[in-house]
């Protein structure tokens, strides 16, 4: 297989994961092939997400099955002491802001900063709170996504 000739490492959110999964994104699942595997990675939080989901589902076993299956496709970083000190940062400038957002999306923002990822996800509109935080957006439109990644570099400065 031809894979994009890309420098960046992705970090998958969850919403990108199951949306693969669930496969309603033939765009979401184009890009994921076109990167080598080794470039795009997992976290703790995301798989902890995806747990609780399956959890939810009429056949958890089933569910279990599948989403590990497609876990193991990914290396899993991890919320390290890097990471807490970018969550720090992170929630205390959104909470000065009156901007907070989700819990679990600030520990795996934290995550992609450490990590110096990419962070793939189609929730930008929470992400882009995040000061420095470079996000793409695979299920979006193709001029979506570069403007995605213009905006997020823009509030970096």
């Amino acid at each position: 297989m031809d894979y994009l000739l890309d420098s960046n490492d992705y970090l998958l959110d969850s919403n990108a994961c199951m949306t693969d999964l669930n496969g309603r994104s033939p765009k979401l699942k184009q890009r994921l092939e076109s990167h080598k595997p080794e470039k795009i990675d997992m976290c703790s939080i995301v798989k902890a997400e995806l747990y609780y989901g399956a959890m939810r589902t009429r056949n958890p076993t089933e569910t279990l099955k599948v989403q590990k299956k497609f876990l193991n496709n990914f290396s899993s970083l991890p919320f390290n002491d890097e990471a807490a000190e970018h969550y720090g940062k992170i929630r205390a400038t959104l909470a000065a802001k009156g901007q907070l957002i989700g819990p679990n999306d600030i520990l795996i923002a934290a995550i992609a900063l450490a990590n110096q990822v990419t962070l793939v996800t189609h929730n930008t509109r929470e992400f882009n709170r995040v000061s420095g935080l470079l996000i793409e957006d695979w299920q979006a439109d193709a001029d979506t996504d570069k403007q995605v990644k213009l905006d997020s570099k823009q509030k970096s400065k």
